[in-house]
Formats: structure tokens, sequence, C-alpha cells
């Protein structure tokens, strides 16, 4: 009987027939890089694997990985599961708090710590007595280093196997509410999910993708890092926030993957050169157009990009519908940590703006009476760590799991969404409202970078707003003030206009902090932390109501 296949399968194939292929092209500093080969990049990890069992860790024993995304993040994810453990990655922007919360809850024996901008604030939330390596562009620290180690430690030989059933990782959710939860994936379903990506979108050695996206989410993981370990391709990594741009043009991605308030600031920084009214303008005419259009994608570093993706949380319909004027394949896709991103995803035949897609291969999807879009899926997860309670709540009878979301179906299979069932606000007439719906709507308009819909027991909803980032440095101009005031109140009422009564919105609320990571207020995802948000306004609220202005300043 034939072994069943996993994804260090994949890799060691790689190993031998792509020997002195570069697959990862990682920054150094000064604009300098560093290329590492399939043989390369298993050679490390090889010896990394060796390591680590040397320390007398046992088979399955988690390994935690603290760092932003680099090349030493995949060789560490390889060399943990060579060795026979499972991998614990935590996002680089948490806490101190959040940090000791996932080491405890995962019983890492050990931890990684790499590439990070605030590894002061977060060490303390390490266990003092846990043991620690330094990837090569890890903080200054005293902790054996990745470099010292591979130098004096033979690699384990041969093809190391996992059995299917095993834990690969544990997922950590990014919490938008309360503490996250460990998500457990085996190899095999981290395999099948990864196969239907490649598959699905045609991965293959020849594509390239810039990794920026944090490789703790499921998202870039499996479509990035899992697709090119099945698939094979070429993954660049981006230095810095500051260099993005430069990064982007090194790695002229074919593959390209971003969360839509990302595509937003793309679209923003286009406006900022060229006014959106004369883009479309130009845009229209034949043969300038697609000049025009050319101009844009390379300003961006996207003229290369055959197959573009947008997840994490709904993208406004207008949004897709510009990228694609301008020439690029611009295809949003739903799924979540729990299937391993294998859900739905937009195809060349079957994508509309405002849907998630049609299923991916071998995926199930039902409605139940309820509108909650449940799924059956080759990534489903083995269940949550510690949290046999939460599993029996998370899956039907049946084996479909309770995605949260509402959502609508066409006779073809794409699938729109209508807003999350635990999102779901009642105002004093007594109806329920769904913000997520409204909030995309909102987001369409140029002066917003995001928002936030709430009301609950309120007369009618309210908006809070968070200003496109190119605005926000106008509003001390009274000029300027007012024109915002104006505008953001024709959009409410515009916005209203196709609203059922119960859902219309009282007032606009712009705050005056922008919602980040760093504030608390956005997971590390950048999907809005609602709960929050509401509970730092919540002495505020009925001061905006008494103001009676369709538009106030928070």
């Amino acid at each position: 009987m034939t072994a069943e296949k996993l994804i260090l399968d994949y890799v060691y194939d790689k190993e031998v027939a792509l020997a002195n292929t570069v697959y990862l092209t990682q920054p150094i500093g000064g604009g300098a890089t560093k290329d590492y080969t399939w043989a390369q990049v298993l050679s490390e990890a090889r010896r990394m694997a060796a390591h680590l069992q040397s320390l007398g860790l046992q088979r399955g024993d988690k390994v935690a990985l603290l760092s932003k995304n680099c090349a030493h993040f995949v060789m560490t994810e390889l060399a943990i599961w060579i060795g026979g453990f499972t991998t614990v990655a935590i996002f680089p922007t948490e806490g101190a708090d959040t940090v000791r919360y996932v080491l405890d809850h995962s019983d890492a024996k050990l931890l990684f710590v790499g590439k990070l901008d605030t590894w002061a604030q977060q060490e303390p939330g390490v266990p003092a007595d846990m043991p620690r390596i330094a990837f090569p562009l890890a903080p200054k620290t005293t902790y054996d280093t990745w470099d010292a180690i591979v130098a004096r430690t033979a690699p384990i030989e041969g093809r190391p196997a996992r059995q299917p059933d095993e834990l690969a990782m544990l997922i950590y959710t990014s919490g938008s509410t309360g503490q996250p939860k460990g998500v457990m994936h085996c190899f095999r379903a981290v395999t099948r999910a990864s196969e239907g990506i490649v598959g699905r979108i045609g991965t293959n050695g020849q594509d390239r993708g810039l990794s920026y996206l944090p490789l703790a989410h499921v998202f870039e993981r499996a479509y990035l890092e899992c697709a090119t370990l099945v698939g094979g391709g070429h993954i660049f990594f981006a230095e810095s926030l500051e260099t993005f741009v430069a990064d982007l043009k090194r790695a002229r991605p074919t593959i390209f993957i971003s969360v839509p308030r990302l595509w937003l600031k793309f679209q923003a920084g286009v406006f900022t050169k060229m006014p959106p009214k004369k883009l479309d303008f130009m845009l229209k005419i034949p043969i300038l157009g697609k000049i025009v259009a050319k101009k844009v994608l390379t300003g961006l570093g996207l003229d290369s990009v055959r197959l573009a993706g947008s997840g994490s949380a709904p993208i406004p319909a207008e949004l897709i519908s510009w990228y694609r004027r301008l020439g690029l394949n611009l295809l949003e896709g739903y799924a979540m940590s729990e299937d391993f991103a294998y859900s739905h995803i937009s195809s060349v035949e079957k994508n509309l703006p405002g849907y998630v897609g049609v299923p991916l291969p071998g995926v199930e999807v039902k409605i139940s009476d309820e509108g909650e879009v449940l799924i059956k899926s080759a990534g489903r997860m083995v269940g949550y760590y510690k949290r046999p309670d939460l599993d029996a709540e998370a899956f039907t009878a049946d084996g479909f799991f309770r995605t949260g979301d509402k959502g609508e179906r066409r006779p073809d299979g794409l699938l729109r969404l209508t807003g999350r069932i635990k999102e779901l606000f009642k105002t004093s007439k007594g109806k329920y409202v769904a913000p997520a719906p409204i909030e995309n709507r909102l987001n369409e308009h140029p002066l917003i970078e995001m928002s936030c819909v709430s009301g609950s027991g309120q007369p009618a909803a309210y908006a809070l707003i968070v200003l496109a980032e190119d605005i926000r440095g106008k509003v001390n101009d009274p000029a300027e003030k007012q024109r915002i005031e104006t505008e953001l109140a024709a959009w409410l009422k515009q916005v209203n206009s196709g609203l059922s009564n119960y859902e219309e919105m009282a007032v606009f609320v712009i705050v005056s902090q922008p919602w980040s990571i760093e504030n608390g207020m956005l997971t590390p995802t950048m999907k809005i932390k609602r709960s929050r948000i509401e509970a730092d306004v919540a002495d505020k609220v009925d001061g905006w109501y008494a103001a009676k202005k369709p538009v106030v300043w928070g």
C-alpha cells in the first residue's frame, strides 16, 4: 500500500530536483539581498532539526516562532516538521500579554526569536526559563544563534516522515474578540488544502510572490508558503514598510495577495498622483487607456501579476471593478483559519464584484435555515487546542463547520456574504442590523479608510469613520474641514437611501485617532476589533445623537 503523500514529501522531491534553484530571497539591509536555493534551505533546516532533537524534545512537542516574515521563518517551520515537532507561530505585533498567553496555552518548549520591531516590549512575556534561538535578523541578544547552531551541527539525513494525523501547526486566531484560539492542523489537512490551492491558482516553479502579510496568519501561510512548498515558486520577502515599493518592484510578483485595507491604500496612492476623475476619463479612451493602465500597474509594481487575490475581510465591489479596469485580474476569496484557507475563491470564469467566489475542489457548502454559511473542507481543522467545548459548538451533526457568517448562494455557486451572525445588533426599532455590508459600502468613498457601524439599543445606527491617510493631515484647515463634512453628509444620505429604514444611520462620527494594530483597534490582519472600538467610545455615544448633526468629530 502506497504511503499518503504529504507536504514534506513534496519538499524532499524539490530538494533533489531543484537543488540549485533559488527558492527564497531575503533583504539584508542597504538594498542588498541573500538568495537561498532549495538545497541550502533544506541543509539549514535539517541541521536545525537535528539540534532541536538534541535538546531532548519529544515527538509532537510545540516549538514557537515569533518573527516578521523572513527566509528563516520558512526554514524554521521545515526544521520543526523534519525534527518531529509542531509549529506555533505568534504574530510579530503581539504585546507581551498575548505572547505569554500563547506560549503558556500551547505548552511551547522553545522560542525562535526572529526579525522584530518591538522585542523589548515583547520579551517580558517570555518565561525566563524558556530556551531561545535568535535568527540572523533578530534584535541583538545573548541567545544561541541560528548561524552558530547550523555551523556546528550535522544534518538529519534521509526523508524523515510525519504521519497524516500528526499535528503540523497550531494557528492562533488573531483574536478580534477575546483571547486567541489555537486552531490545530494536521499534516493531511495542510497538504490536501495546499494541493487544492496549487491546482486552482496554477502555482508553478516560475511564479514569484512577495511575502509581507503575516506568515503567522493562515492566508499567507497557505497561499504563499505552503503553496510553494507543494507547487514550487520563488518567494521574495519585504524588508520594511519604508522599502515596500522597492521590494515589490524587485520581486515583480506574478501572484500577489493582499487585504482590502492595503488594496485601498494602493488606490489612494494612485489618486495622489492623478485625480480619480481624470484617471477614469483617460481609461475610457481607446489605446491611451491601456497605456495609462499599464503605467499605473508598473508604478505599483504589479505589472507582472497574472493573479491577484484579496481575502481576510470583505472588499468593496467598486474597488475590485476599479482594479480590473486597470487590467489587474483581482479576485476575491473567502476562507478562515479553521479550514486552512481552503474554502472559496473566484475564478476567471466565475467571479462577480461583491461575491467571494465558488467552492474550491472538494469543498461542500450549504446555507442553514438561519442563513449561516456551513463549510465542509479538506482543510478542516482537527479542533481547538484544549477546547473540546468549542469543538462541539463549531460543527454540525453531519460535520459542517459553522462559519458564523451569513450568506446567499447563486445557482452557479457564487457566494455573497451578508454579515456576521455574532456581529448583528438590534436598535431600539427592534430589528437586527448587519454592520459588515454597510461598512463595505461606506469604505468605497475616497475620504474613508475604515469604518465601524454600531448602535445597539440606540434609536438608529451610527458609523465611526477613519479618514483616509492623505486627508487626515488637512483637517486643521477650516475650509478643508467644512468640505469633508459636506462630502460625508452627502455620502451618509446616499448610503442610507440604499438601506432599509431600520438600517439607516443617524450620524457619521469622525474619529480623532486612527485605528491601528499598535493601539489595539485592529487585529494583526487589519480587521477591526469591533468590541474594543465600541467600548472605547461607549461614554460618548449619547452626545453624538444629541448633537443632531449628520457629521460630528469624535
